[in-house]
This record gives C-alpha cells, structure tokens and sequence, in this order.
C-alpha cells in the first residue's frame, strides 16, 4: 500500500498534545480528520465540474495515521458494481474478480487512493493545516466544558497565574485540579479589585464565574475576583465552625468595584448559629482577628462587617447598619419593607457611609428599603399626619448597653388608631357677651373673693381669740423705735 511520508510526524503529535494539554490519542485523531479534508480539496479540484459534491459525498473516505513509518493513506470503501457510475464510490466487478476471484456484486472492498506527494499539492496541504488548528480548538473547547462544567460550588474557586495582558483584561492559567492540565481563563476588568497588583506570574484565587459553550474568541473560561462567593469561600475554609455547620452564612453584600474611585471595596456577611454557647461572629473574627485578617489579606485589604443575623427586621437592620448606632427604627410598610431608622447627629454620616455605601450595603443584605435620618430633625416633624401614621407601626428602641433587649417610647404604648379615624365633639358654641357685660361680671366676681375673705378672717379669729387689729399694726412702730 502506498504511504505519504511525514518526516517528523511522531515528534510533531507529542509536542502538539503536549503544548494543547490533549491526550495524544486526541491529536492524532483531529490530524486524521484535518488531512481527510486536505484529500476532499484535492478530489475536489481534480474532478471541479464533473459531479456536484454534496454533504457526505467523501463518508466512504478514511486516513490512516503511520506514526512509526511517519505518513499517513488514504482508504476508500467501494461497492462492487457490474456498471462504474462514480469511480469515488463504485468498482466494476471484473476489476475486483482480477485480485479476489470470490468477490460478487454488492459487496464491499476497502481501496488505497494514497495521492502522490506531487498530486497533493500545495493548496490541500493548506487545508489541512487550517482544519488541524480548528479540529484542536473544539476538542480543547469540549475538554474544559466537560472538567469545568459541572463543578461544585466549593470547586468553583481556582488558583490562578497571571500568564499576560490583553487590552484590559488578565489571562491567567488555572487548574481544576491537582494533576489536571493548566488552561488559560479571562479576568476582565469589571471582575478586577482596584487593590490588586497584577504582574506576570503573580498568583490568585478566583471564582470561576462563566464557561461558554458557544464557540467565542479568547478563552472560553471567566473568572471573578468581585464576586461575592469568593468571600463566602474563604470564610468557610478558614473558619471551622462554618465547614462543621455550626456556623452559617445566612447573607453576603459585596461592594467589590465601588462607582467611586474615591470609595475602597467593601463586604458586609450575615452570620447566624443555633447553638446557645457559640458566638458565631467571634468565631468568625478569631482571636485578635486572626481568622478574618486572612481573608482581608487575600482580598487586598478589603474591609468586612461581620453581623449577626436575626429573624426579627427591626434588630436585623439595625445590626447591619454597624458600626453606627441606632437609636429608634419604624417599621414603615413591612408588605413593601421599607423601614426608617433614626440615630443620632453624630452618627448620621458612618450610618449612611462615604458615598453612601453602608447604608446601600445594609439595604442589599436585608433586603429592606432604609431611610436614615436624624433624630432631632425627625422629631419636629411627628405633629404630621404621615408621620404620625408612620409612627402607629410597630418600631424598637434600641439600647446601648443591651443590644439584645427593647425599650418602648411612651408614645410607642398609645393605641394603634388613626388620626382619620378620630371623630371631634360637637360643641355648641356660646353666646357672645358685650364687653358691658363683661367688666361686671368681673366686678361681681372680686367682690364676692372679698367678702368670702373676710368672713374666713372674722371665724379664725373668734376660734383663737386674736387680737384687735389696732395692736397688730403697732408692732411695727415697736420695732422701728428699737431699732433707732
């Protein structure tokens, strides 16, 4: 059988599969693939206006890869026939019978059709070539969906290095795992920390975020460093408490590429636990932070609130709005959760935060629409229908000293009534009086004030036998001559 030598061929599979991560069994199989269509552009321009060349015209075709004589043949399926219609499909029976005499009509034979190097020619050569490089893409393409795809959310966080640089985003090489082949993956400049110093070789972790199935350009895995399981990641691999299920992370609110440059990241986590004697914020934190500074170190310096969780609203938000203190919360409309919170002047500004994110951070965590405002200024404005209606909805007042207990303001223990539904008295109104009329009705009045006086004045004196007025007011005359 005729072979087509390839110098160097064993030599140019194992550095493919090497340099493509692919099994060598993977490439060999794609480079057959890639000369079959150089053969299909040879045929093609050999008989170019004798036969209309549909989809699966060459499907009787196959190349046969030689890797120790290093060349390849080209085989042909042929049915026997009494009448050659199509010489690529069909073979006339005598020609069969010459070589195996046993041979009838309809069967099949398996021919060599190997070209000469000379026939191959230079335009099939590139063909080949072109189909290679592609054949190699797709099975890299369905190599990474089939080790990437269905990974869990605990695998989902990959080392990476930074391989370069292409426009603004980062290529980076990443593994599923140990032993598994390196790939290259996307970080674009959305997923990026501002806090990050990218340079070649330097290592991360990251949250693999997308896989394209589609065929696209560039790398078909994206990665994230701004995404908020990330965080959650670190946390359970540093915190044992959490991998154990005592602890669990009920909500996580990242703020990882601020719309200010002049705002760092920033996350705020919901922790909660159901065991009485474990804290689950201090088992977050460490000793000294020990636990948590890990975590900032990996993120770059970005800053984290850890809070407890609570199934009640008013204590949930008011924990979220740490480091500020609350003073008074209204829950205004819990069917659309919306809530104002009240703290005071100096707390104002950390409990809306630089460009108000801690308040934004809060709202995402809890899921309620909060509005802060001040205490003395919100207090002017109770006289109002609206805020009185606002004010008939359940509300807490935090205490300082004790975070966990509820103090009612006295106006909090009013019935829950609305002003509307409050229906005013009906007075008649009184007569009005001259001012003739007036003036002595006022004389009347101190007359009788007099007269009801001095008779209390003549009783008390019959009972204890005062003396005369007249000796009463020479006392002072006494007084004065002594004196002089």
């Amino acid at each position: 059988m005729t072979l087509l030598s390839l110098p160097g061929l064993k030599a140019m599979v194992g550095e493919i599969s090497e340099q493509k991560k692919l099994p060598t069994s993977v490439v060999e199989a794609a480079l057959g693939e890639a000369l079959l269509k150089g053969y299909e552009k040879f045929r093609r321009n050999q008989r170019l206006g004798e036969y209309v060349f549909e989809e699966d015209y060459f499907a009787n075709f196959e190349v046969e890869l030689d890797l120790d004589e290093e060349g390849f043949r080209v085989l042909a399926s042929k049915a026997i026939v009494e009448t050659i219609e199509n010489s690529d499909h069909q073979i006339a029976l005598q020609e069969v019978q010459t070589v195996a005499p046993e041979a009838q009509l309809g069967d099949t034979v398996v021919l060599d059709v190997t070209p000469d190097k000379e026939e191959f020619g230079r335009m099939a050569a590139i063909q080949t070539k072109q189909v290679l490089a592609q054949k190699l893409r797709d099975h890299q393409r369905k190599m990474i969906q089939e080790e990437f795809q269905d990974l869990d959310d605990n695998d989902r966080v990959l080392n990476a290095k930074v391989l370069r640089f292409e426009r603004q985003s980062i290529i980076l090489e990443v593994s599923s795992g140990p032993g598994r082949a390196a790939v290259e993956a996307e970080l674009p400049r959305r997923e990026q920390l501002p806090n990050d110093n990218y340079r070649a070789n330097s290592t991360f972790r990251v949250y693999l975020k997308e896989v394209s199935e589609a065929p696209r350009r560039g790398s078909q895995l994206i990665v994230s460093r701004a995404n908020a399981a990330l965080v959650v990641y670190l946390f359970e691999n540093e915190v044992p408490e959490i991998q154990d299920g005592t602890v669990r992370i009920v909500a996580v609110a990242r703020e990882a590429v601020p719309p200010s440059r002049h705002v760092g990241p920033r996350t705020k986590i919901a922790v909660d636990t159901l065991e009485r004697d474990v804290d689950p914020v201090g088992a977050c934190i460490g000793a000294r932070g020990s636990r948590i500074q890990v975590v900032v170190n990996e993120l770059r310096g970005e800053k984290i609130d850890v809070i407890r969780w609570s199934p009640d609203p008013a204590t949930y938000i008011s924990n979220a709005l740490s480091p500020a203190k609350v003073e008074q919360l209204y829950l205004v409309d819990p069917e659309e959760r919306q809530a104002h919170v009240l703290v005071a002047e100096d707390q104002l500004s950390l409990a809306i935060g630089k460009d108000g994110q801690n308040v934004r951070l809060a709202a995402k965590l809890t899921g309620w629409k909060i509005d802060i405002k001040d205490t003395a200024k919100y207090s002017t404005e109770d006289s109002s229908p609206a805020m009185q209606r606002q004010r008939s909805q359940p509300s807490k007042r935090l205490s300082e000293d004790l975070p966990a207990s509820e103090e009612m303001e006295p106006e909090d223990l009013e019935p829950e009534i609305e002003p509307e539904a409050i229906q005013p008295e009906e007075i008649e109104p009184e007569e009005d009086k001259s001012g003739d009329e007036t003036i002595a009705s006022e004389a009347e009045i101190q007359s009788e004030i007099q007269a009801e006086s001095r008779s209390l004045e003549s009783e008390i004196g019959a009972e204890v036998g005062a003396e005369p007025p007249s000796e009463m007011e020479a006392e002072p005359e006494i007084a004065s001559s002594e004196l002089n």
